[in-house]
């Protein structure tokens, strides 16, 4: 499932980079579907766990900088994605690569992001734009 317009924040920088987590996620069930090698499936893993965390981060500042009410609740839903994430790349590891740990795990990220977009980022786009 790609990313699509619905689901923008109204703040460009994190409409961006949740774009890209995204095409990523994207790639990796890509890879998953068409047999590509085990050790490109696990730099894309790594990728995504990494920009994931990059991407965290910069939305913590951000919130941070304009006094975000919903900061606590943003860090844990982060926090608890993060762990997620690491477990599913666990289980892929530990699966010898099972494609089916793969693809269920993709569907796992995408549902979580679009769900977290969609519920939580959004009051996030909301409030910056009241306070203006």
């Amino acid at each position: 499932m790609p990313w699509t317009p619905n689901l923008s924040v109204g703040l460009k920088h994190i409409d961006d980079q949740h774009k890209t987590l995204f095409e990523k996620a994207e790639k990796l069930f890509e890879a998953g579907k068409n047999n590509h090698a085990k050790e490109y499936i696990g730099e894309l893993l790594k990728f995504l766990d990494d920009y994931t965390k990059k991407h965290f981060a910069d939305e913590e500042k951000y919130m941070l900088s304009i006094n975000y009410p919903g900061y606590n609740e943003q860090k844990k839903a982060h926090t608890a994605f993060i762990e997620q994430l690491t477990k599913l790349s666990s289980d892929y590891e530990t699966s010898g690569g099972n494609l089916l740990v793969l693809l269920n795990a993709n569907q796992i990220v995408v549902d979580w992001l679009t769900k977290h977009i969609s519920g939580m980022d959004k009051k996030i786009g909301e409030f910056a734009q009241n306070r203006r």
